[in-house]
């Protein structure tokens, strides 16, 4: 594949490591939060149970980038109301400034469900929204959200993708990014690529410097 023309790459990050098990991670992030679009918080694959003090404290450290909070959506099978209250959640213990919105529906017949929860989440003060299909988009989701994830999965999957046609988007570096795991070091991606492989490739801090 060859590297990335146009826009800026969006580099969104998410950082699935816990602050008192990788604070020299969250360091960098720190530093690098200037040049960065978000870093997406995740204390226990949404906000957990009870407020982190660990995640209180890098939170209140990272005010030079947007801080997103994590919620599973389960491809819309998720009821709104449980959805919405890990937003809440999330805005109330962490002070997030939007919502990440992860295994989000890709096709027509999500864009309703996903309409509706980012009424929600912005009504709750969520200024930004994040989706992540992980996969090409009907059209319709640009104008749901503030970023779509359009790409989720290893460097050699990457490397192959297809071309775009039909109804789907296409790609907008202003609005979309790729989240790409099992990458070797400077690999020419849309967003943010990271060494981590399966199962979770997030643990892993990949480079933050300029794509």
């Amino acid at each position: 594949m060859s590297p990335p023309s146009g826009g800026a790459a969006r580099i969104l990050v998410p950082a699935y490591f816990h602050p008192a098990v990788e604070p020299d991670a969250w360091a960098a992030l720190r530093r690098a939060a200037r040049r960065l679009t978000a870093v997406v918080l995740n204390p226990a694959s949404g906000p957990g149970d009870a407020p982190d003090p660990a995640y209180t404290q890098v939170r209140a450290g990272l005010r030079e980038t947007r801080v997103l909070g994590y919620v599973d959506t389960d491809y819309g099978r998720r009821p709104h109301g449980e959805v919405v209250a890990e937003i809440e959640r999330h805005r109330a213990w962490y002070d997030v400034d939007g919502v990440f919105l992860d295994q989000t529906l890709a096709g027509p017949d999500g864009v309703a469900y996903y309409a509706r929860l980012g009424v929600a989440a912005r009504s709750l003060g969520a200024g930004f929204v994040a989706l992540n299909p992980g996969t090409r988009v009907h059209w319709a989701y640009h104008d749901l959200a503030d970023l779509v994830v359009t790409f989720e999965g290893s460097w050699d999957t990457y490397r192959g993708l297809p071309g775009q046609d039909g109804d789907i988007a296409p790609f907008d570096p202003d609005r979309d990014c790729h989240l790409v795991h099992a990458a070797p070091p400077d690999a020419p991606v849309h967003g943010y690529a990271t060494p981590g492989t399966l199962p979770n490739p997030w643990a892993v801090l990949g480079p933050l410097g300029e794509r």
